[in-house]
């Protein structure tokens, strides 16, 4: 029995390869990684602060993890990779406006590049 299911949402970034927005496993979700893209333009967004990307970035897999039945408090891991780690407390700033109280696990990682050559890319994980 296959219980694996494509999970896409039109409120986040179109999947730019072969990949899935998400797959949900059971109450596993896992959501793909993802970048400072307006899902209503499919464009980069115009802002190039730590914290207008990092903003955009946790929208996307918000909507994302709506899409599948779920909301922020069913976050449980995330990982973010960062061009700079110098921007890490601007980035931890902005990353903890969507996580006031029982933030999820997380890994913080600098990237020699990511896709596009935006500043800040995030996945996770939740459990729906």
């Amino acid at each position: 029995m296959n219980n694996k299911t494509v999970v896409s949402t039109p409120h986040a970034p179109s999947a730019i390869g072969p990949y899935s927005q998400a797959i949900r496993a059971g109450s596993l979700l896992f959501v793909s990684g993802q970048i400072a893209i307006d899902p209503s333009t499919g464009k980069l967004i115009d802002a190039t602060s730590i914290r207008a990307q990092t903003r955009r970035v946790l929208q996307n897999l918000l909507a994302i993890v709506a899409a599948a039945g779920g909301s922020v408090e069913n976050i449980v891991r995330t990982t973010v990779f960062l061009k700079d780690m110098a921007e890490f407390a601007d980035m931890n700033s902005a990353y903890a406006e969507f996580f006031p109280s029982s933030p999820p696990a997380r890994s913080t990682i600098q990237a020699a590049a990511l896709p596009r050559d935006v500043s800040i890319e995030i996945d996770c994980i939740a459990v729906i």
